[in-house]
C-alpha cells in the first residue's frame, strides 16, 4: 500500500511540474526568443505572421478613418468605428495565441478595449476628448512595435 501510494504522488508531482510548464509556455512566454535589437521575437509561421499584421493593419486603417472623420467633426462616424473595432475579435488557433507572450495578449486585449473607449468618448461630442485618447491608444501601437517583432520559424533569424 505504501509503494502505490509513493507512486501516485510521484505521478501527481510530475503532473503538476508539466502543467506549470505548460501554463508558464503558452500563457506566460509564449514561442519568444531575445532578437538583436532589443526587441522580443515572437516566432510564428509565414501564414500566422500574415494574420497578426492583416489585424494590426486594420487597427492602422480604423486609426487613419478616425482621424478623418475627427477633422471633419463627423464624431459619429467616429464613434461607430472605435465602437466596431472594439468589439472585433480577431479569429486566432490555439496555437498562435500559445505562442504570444502575456505582454503582447495584454496589450492586444487593452487596445481594443481603448477603441471601445474612444467610441464611447465619440458620443459625447468632444473631438479634443477624441484627438486625446487617439493618441493615448497610438501609444499602445507604438510600444508595442517598439517591443516585439515576429519572426518566422525556421528562418537563419529564427535560429540566431
Amino acid at each position: 500500500m505504501l509503494k502505490s501510494a509513493k507512486f501516485l504522488w510521484l505521478v501527481i508531482l510530475v503532473l503538476l511540474a508539466a502543467l506549470a510548464f505548460m501554463v508558464k509556455t503558452f500563457i506566460f512566454t509564449g514561442n519568444t526568443i531575445p532578437s538583436n535589437d532589443d526587441r522580443t521575437a515572437i516566432l510564428v509561421t509565414e501564414q500566422e505572421r500574415t494574420m497578426i499584421l492583416g489585424e494590426m493593419r486594420k487597427f492602422l486603417e480604423t486609426i487613419q478613418s478616425i482621424t478623418e472623420a475627427t477633422a471633419k467633426g463627423d464624431l459619429d462616424t467616429v464613434a461607430d468605428l472605435a465602437t466596431e473595432m472594439g468589439a472585433e475579435s480577431p479569429d486566432m488557433s490555439p496555437s498562435l495565441v500559445g505562442k504570444l507572450p502575456i505582454e503582447f495578449k495584454t496589450l492586444g486585449f487593452a487596445t481594443h478595449a481603448l477603441f471601445t473607449d474612444l467610441g464611447v468618448t465619440a458620443k459625447g461630442g468632444d473631438a479634443n476628448a477624441v484627438q486625446v485618447e487617439l493618441g493615448d491608444l497610438m501609444l499602445n501601437c507604438t510600444s508595442c512595435h517598439a517591443d516585439n517583432k515576429f519572426v518566422i520559424e525556421g528562418t537563419v533569424e529564427a535560429s540566431q
